[in-house]
């Protein structure tokens, strides 16, 4: 007993101390383990004490969470040297909503996975008879990414069509127009949705189209539904297999039968998210 109290006491004077907690496991070590956790459960972990927020904060750590072209999205998007920041600093402005092309445009990582988003306005797309105010209004509203949406009062030849060039992260992706049929505003506080000029949209369906550069092509048929809601229409899905080089990305929307007219339609935005959030949209 006294040779392990003798122990005990060489330990102490080496500077092992006599009841090792938290504060004592190496930075490196908790860095390490940081890689196999999820940004937001580092974030919940960083708060435990000063060793483990000083691990949360490595490079080799957050870099592990960047997409591979990270670097070309900070050019791009926030404007910036990709050196100047740290990873943790570099991943958290990529979460924010960076918009780009004249604000037109929106990209963003998913918190929690540091998934690719982006976001197309209605500004950005060629709506055919956009410039007539018979026809089509932007209208500004708070449930837009945007601040505004196009409106569609009343139309013969309903078409949309919109183009991107950007450079994704290899991955599937997935690409929506988010729409609704009806005219949202609030009375008292309270969301109302008008639909009085909402017709048309079931007698044909929308034929929705996408394709790439390098050679992807998906369409869908479907008619417009649940009136005074936001509905994501699926379009279709695209690989990227390459992250050296930006794809450019072609679709559209369109309903050209004009054997009848159609309205009372909000056009937001088109999306595109990692195929594995299609679920999330239902």
């Amino acid at each position: 007993m006294g040779a392990g109290v003798s122990g005990l006491v060489a330990d102490a004077q080496e500077g092992f101390p006599l009841n090792p907690g938290l504060d004592d496991v190496p930075e490196s070590c908790i860095s390490s383990i940081f890689i196999h956790l999820d940004p937001p459960e580092i974030c919940k972990l960083a708060t435990l004490n000063r060793v483990f927020h000083g691990a949360s904060l490595a490079d080799f750590v957050w870099e592990t969470k960047l997409p591979s072209n990270y670097r070309y999205l900070v050019k791009k998007v926030v404007g910036q040297n990709p050196e100047s920041l740290s990873k943790k600093e570099t991943y958290a402005r990529l979460c924010r909503a960076n918009r780009f092309d004249g604000g037109t445009k929106e990209v963003w990582l998913d918190k929690s996975s540091g998934k690719l988003c982006l976001s197309v306005s209605a500004k950005a797309l060629k709506i055919t008879g956009i410039d007539d105010r018979r026809y089509w209004n932007n209208i500004p509203t708070q449930e837009s990414r945007f601040e505004t949406v196009a409106y569609l009062q009343q139309i013969w030849w309903f078409e949309v069509v919109g183009e991107l060039e950007f450079e994704f992260p290899p991955g599937a992706y997935s690409l929506f127009f988010r729409l609704q049929l009806g005219k949202a505003s609030k009375k008292f506080g309270r969301r109302i949705c008008n639909l009085d000029q909402v017709h048309g949209w079931n007698i044909k369906p929308v034929r929705f189209q996408l394709s790439t550069s390098n050679g992807q092509q998906a369409s869908s048929e479907c008619y417009l539904y649940e009136p005074g809601n936001w509905v994501h229409y699926h379009v279709g899905d695209f690989a990227i297999e390459n992250t050296n080089s930006p794809t450019k990305i072609k679709f559209s929307m369109m309903q050209i039968d004009c054997t009848h007219t159609k309205g009372g339609l909000c056009l937001d935005s088109v999306f595109i998210y990692p195929r594995e959030f299609k679920q999330r949209l239902k």
